[in-house]
């Protein structure tokens, strides 16, 4: 390619999907980016399959106009917060069947306003938060993760756009095990409620053990100093009486 340059004038264009057009005077030749390592690239349809490839972290190199990113059936543990910064006209992005356990605070935020689908399935999350997701609307699908039901999953299931047919598959793992969250939340248990009262009972218990130490401390003051103020009266009555002087005394004698 450098060799044809040299020999021929060129003029180069940038054509969708990132490839390269160099229009010579007879001659044009197209240069593809790069595809990430063990992936495979469709560039026709700006897809970059790593599926089964291995993975133990989220490949570097994706090509920004991907569309659809599948990373399924890998050994994929965490997502970085700028993980997908880069990737603003993704619509579809496959995590099933890895196993992630925790997402960065805003790893899923730079995701555009294109995306339609995100699947999580298959993983190893036990907590999510809504900053982890940021304001996406994309089809989500949670199911099959060894959920912790709490307030903050409680009010995560509130904010995403669920798969409707895969809710059903978000089990509690820890509180309720082996309950589907949503037809806990249907029967009307409140995680965030119970939080409220839990948080309320500990104020009453700390406030109850601090003023009980107070009392405590109070008691104590009190006795010490009532000790000491006995010693020092027994210690005073311990004390010689002074003796009276003869002048003392004759006045005395004459006073009768």
């Amino acid at each position: 390619l450098s060799y044809l340059e040299e020999a021929y004038p060129t003029r180069t264009n940038i054509c969708h999907h990132g490839m390269k057009v160099i229009t010579q005077d007879s001659l044009i030749l197209i240069s593809t980016p790069q595809c990430p390592d063990s992936c495979h690239c469709a560039w026709e349809t700006a897809t970059v399959l790593c599926s089964d490839a291995g993975l133990r972290e989220i490949p570097e190199g994706i090509p920004p106009e991907t569309v659809s990113l599948h990373l399924e059936r890998n050994y994929i543990r965490n997502i970085p917060e700028s993980a997908f910064s880069h990737l603003v006209h993704l619509r579809d992005l496959y995590l099933s069947h890895n196993r992630i356990d925790s997402l960065s605070s805003g790893a899923l935020r730079h995701l555009g306003p294109d995306l339609r689908l995100l699947d999580l399935s298959h993983n190893q999350l036990r907590q999510a938060s809504r900053e982890e997701f940021g304001s996406t609307r994309a089809k989500t699908r949670l199911y099959h993760n060894p959920w912790h039901c709490d307030c903050t999953l409680q009010e995560l299931m509130e904010t995403l756009n669920l798969e409707p047919e895969t809710v059903n598959g978000i089990i509690c793992e820890s509180e309720h095990a082996g309950q589907p969250l949503v037809k806990l939340l249907d029967s009307g248990v409140n995680f965030c409620s119970l939080q409220r009262k839990t948080t309320d009972v500990a104020m009453l218990v700390t406030m109850f053990v601090w003023f009980f130490m107070v009392i405590v401390y109070v008691v104590y003051y009190v006795r010490q100093n009532q000790a000491e103020a006995r010693r020092h009266l027994e210690y005073l009555k311990s004390l010689p009486s002074p003796r009276k002087t003869p002048t003392e005394t004759d006045t005395l004698s004459t006073g009768f």
